[in-house]
């Protein structure tokens, strides 16, 4: 191939007998070139920044009691799944259904599909780990107490980005796939939403499902991310602080003249029980699907990664047939 050729649209004018580039290694190299250029010349690069405003929203609302108490934790472990999942989707949503015509000229000229999909990965890849990079020092700057106690690499902030990192791949080949199955970017900015409600809604953080739909969860990208957010945090040995709170909103009430709300709360507390009062109640909210463990946090991972495998694969597999495509 002539070294003026720069992408896959230069290679159709060029007869097959003539190719040199026919293998899926070189193919892949030649698009990722396109890829990264479009990162500096187009604009792509405003996803961090993006992931920056995102994360310091988010921290200002709800980082304060994040792996601090039960509540906290599972609300503030909820939001970082949305900012993984709204980082994931946005990369990636219109980048193949953009080019559909390209694709299928390309194709025709020699185009492997794995390789296209494998530079869109690569590339994707490295757009997530920008994103990890950026949303945990936003989170750092936001004074956000992490956990300090690592249960697979021996850091715990590592463990916490290698989590950041797969919810938000997992959500980027999710939204990748989509771009390779509809006919428009119209059709995938409005799929976009209903996904991502459906993520949310079958996390299984804040809704109490069962049967069926308790089933459903364990298909989101959502489910797993939260999961292991939540080992990472030590859910289960934290406090949990609702009724301590909801006691001193009726510490006032009146009763026959007495005040016994008060008068309980004044006598746990001269006697320093408060923490243990809101331990002992923790203890009957703990839930063992948030185990703090290495196997629970590595099963997580490995669903993810299970999830970014076959998201790739069915967008491969749509494509494969795109010079059939009448769209």
């Amino acid at each position: 191939m002539s070294a003026k050729v720069k992408s896959f649209e230069d290679i159709r004018n060029i007869p097959k007998d003539e190719l040199r580039y026919k293998g899926r290694g070189q193919q892949i190299l030649i698009y990722l070139g396109k890829l990264f250029r479009m990162f500096v010349f187009q604009s792509d690069w405003k996803v961090l920044p993006m992931a920056a405003v995102i994360a310091g929203l988010v921290c200002y609302v709800v980082g304060a009691n994040l792996f601090k108490n039960m509540e906290g934790t599972l609300l503030g472990t909820f939001a970082m799944s949305c900012i993984c999942i709204w980082n994931g989707f946005f990369n990636s949503i219109q980048v193949i259904c953009r080019e559909r015509a390209i694709i299928k000229r390309e194709h025709r000229a020699g185009m492997h599909i794995s390789s296209y999909i494998a530079a869109h990965m690569i590339y994707q890849a490295f757009l997530c780990l920008g994103q990890t990079v950026v949303t945990l020092s936003v989170c750092r700057l936001m004074k956000v107490a992490f956990p300090t106690n690592s249960l697979v690499t021996g850091s715990a902030m590592l463990d916490m980005a290698i989590t950041i990192f797969l919810t938000t791949y997992a959500s980027d080949m999710m939204s990748l796939m989509t771009s390779a199955i509809v006919r428009s970017t119209t059709t995938a900015m409005t799929v976009m939403p209903f996904l991502m409600i459906f993520q949310l809604v079958f996390s299984g953080g804040f809704f109490s499902l069962e049967g069926t739909a308790q089933k459903i969860t364990n298909l989101t990208v959502a489910k797993w991310g939260l999961t292991a957010f939540c080992a990472q945090g030590n859910y289960n040995d934290l406090p949990m602080v609702s009724l301590w709170k909801t006691m001193n909103q009726m510490k006032n009430v009146e009763y026959e003249g007495m005040y016994p709300v008060k008068t309980a709360m004044d006598l746990i507390e001269q006697s320093g029980g408060q923490e243990q009062l809101m331990l002992e109640c923790a203890k009957y909210n703990q839930n063992p699907k948030y185990e703090s463990s290495m196997d629970n946090v590595l099963n997580c991972w490995l669903r993810l990664i299970l999830f970014i495998v076959l998201f790739a694969c069915i967008a491969v597999g749509f494509l494969e047939y795109i010079d059939k495509d009448k769209r």
